[in-house]
């Protein structure tokens, strides 16, 4: 993993775990009534999620994930609803059990580049990730393995910077095909079900730690990208 030179990373506790429609239910219902949803929300109070993740040859991403590697890291593009005027090259990584992420811009003209296979403009924006992305384009093999979609619901809470967001109907589509077409239609990759996450900073503050129990349910490695690739 490469951390930009002279930087801190930023890194915060994360745990999930996957519920059912009937636990949703009630625990959207209780965090409605407690916490604001994420302003970027629509009429509805959630908002759709595009992901591009990107992976080696050898799938070292996915491998990585599953075997419990303790540093570890994953490429993505990403967007939010129909929006492709904003588009964001993400790298999430994961040290010690806590997670950080950095970003970057992306043009819709640099992802088409991108995903025809045309790197070299990396080398041009002077940006240190998209730099190190194309790093690893080149001396990884990385390239876009599959698209991730879902519907979230987030809520914030300000003590301990916390988000806990529900994200639903998880769908995908392998390979980087109609990633920019946000109206293609992308396979179910799970059951009905839920993925509850919660984020912080030092510490969970006890109302956001009691709102969401879900009796019988224990926080558990639970990937989108994994439960994903389980279509390949």
């Amino acid at each position: 993993m490469t951390i930009e030179p002279g930087k801190t990373p930023s890194l915060r506790h994360e745990w999930k775990h996957q519920i059912n429609p009937q636990e949703d239910l009630v625990l959207s219902q209780r965090l409605r009534k407690l916490f604001p949803r994420d302003g970027n929300a629509g009429p509805d109070g959630a908002y759709r999620v595009t992901s591009l993740y990107f992976d080696t040859p050898y799938d070292s991403a996915l491998r990585e994930k599953l075997d419990g590697v303790n540093r570890r890291e994953k490429f993505r593009l990403r967007y939010y609803g129909t929006d492709l005027s904003f588009l964001r090259l993400e790298k999430k990584y994961k040290v010690n059990g806590l997670c950080g992420k950095r970003s970057a811009r992306l043009t819709r003209e640099q992802a088409e580049r991108l995903l025809d296979g045309d790197a070299r403009f990396l080398l041009d924006t002077g940006d240190a990730l998209l730099l190190e992305l194309y790093s690893k384009i080149q001396g990884q093999g990385l390239r876009p393995k599959t698209i991730v979609r879902y519907d979230r619901e987030a809520f914030l809470y300000a003590p301990g910077n916390v988000r806990i967001t529900l994200d639903r109907d998880i769908r995908t589509g392998l390979g980087s095909v109609d990633f920019l077409n946000s109206g293609v239609f992308c396979v179910r990759a799970a059951g009905p079900g839920t993925v509850l996450e919660v984020k912080y900073d030092a510490f969970l503050p006890e109302i956001v730690r009691m709102a969401v129990q879900v009796p019988g349910r224990r926080a558990a490695a639970c990937s989108k990208y994994a439960l994903c690739r389980r279509l390949d």
